[in-house]
C-alpha cells in the first residue's frame, strides 16, 4: 500500500515538473524583447569622401582650335604652347601662342582688321580665384592687322608666376576688329569677340 502511494506521488511530481517547463517555454524569445545584451546594435553609417576631379585642360593634347564671332566677323583661332604641360608649374614662364584668320558675311569685298588683342590670365583652384595677372595687349596702328583670309595674325603671350595653390589658370582673350563699311570706304565698324581657355597648372615636383 505504501509503495502505491509513493509511486503516485512520484508520478504527480513528474507531471507538475513537465507543466512548469511547458509554461516557461511559452515566454517571448530573446530577440522579441527590447533592450538587453542580446539586442543588435545599428551599423554605423560610413561617410565617403568624393575623389578630386581632374582639372580641365584645353591644351592637354598640345593645341586646340576655337571659333569666335563678332557681328559679321567669324574668326578661327588656333592655340598652342611650346612648353609641355608637365612644365606649366606655378613659377615657370608659360607661353601661349595663337594664330587667327577671319571671314566676313556677307563678303562684299570689305576688309577686316584686328585692332587689338588682349590676354588676361586668372589663376584659381576648385575653391577660389586669385587676383588676375597684368593684362597683355598687342595693339596695332589704325586700322589694324589685316586678318581676312588668306591673311592671318599670329602672336605669343606669356603667363607669368601664379600662386602655389593654383591648380589651373583661365586665359581670357579679347579681340577687337575694324570692318570696312564698303570695299573703298575709310569708315569702319568695330566688333569685339571674346574667348576663354583653361590650362592646368602642374605641381612643381612633376616637371622632373
Amino acid at each position: 500500500m505504501r509503495n502505491r502511494v509513493r509511486k503516485g506521488r512520484v508520478a504527480l511530481g513528474a507531471m507538475i515538473g513537465l507543466m512548469t517547463i511547458a509554461v516557461a517555454g511559452c515566454g517571448a524569445p530573446p530577440w522579441a524583447q527590447g533592450g538587453g545584451a542580446g539586442s543588435a546594435s545599428p551599423t554605423p553609417s560610413q561617410v565617403s569622401t568624393p575623389a578630386p576631379q581632374p582639372v580641365a585642360n584645353d591644351l592637354s593634347s598640345g593645341s586646340t582650335q576655337k571659333t569666335v564671332t563678332a557681328g559679321a566677323v567669324s574668326a578661327t583661332v588656333n592655340y598652342w604652347s611650346t612648353l609641355s604641360m608637365d612644365k606649366w608649374t606655378p613659377t615657370a614662364l608659360k607661353p601661349v601662342s595663337l594664330s587667327m584668320v577671319t571671314t566676313v558675311t556677307p563678303d562684299d569685298g570689305q576688309k577686316v582688321y584686328l585692332q587689338r588683342a588682349t590676354m588676361t590670365a586668372v589663376p584659381g583652384n576648385e575653391t577660389q580665384s586669385f587676383a588676375p595677372l597684368a593684362a597683355q595687349t598687342d595693339q596695332s596702328n589704325a586700322p589694324g592687322y589685316l586678318v581676312l583670309a588668306p591673311y592671318s595674325y599670329s602672336q605669343t603671350f606669356n603667363v607669368g608666376e601664379v600662386p602655389a595653390e593654383a591648380t589651373f589658370v583661365t586665359l581670357q582673350f579679347t579681340y577687337e576688329y575694324l570692318v570696312q563699311a564698303t570695299p573703298t570706304s575709310d569708315e569702319y565698324a568695330k566688333q569685339t569677340a571674346s574667348d576663354t581657355l583653361t590650362v592646368a597648372i602642374a605641381r612643381s615636383g612633376s616637371a622632373g
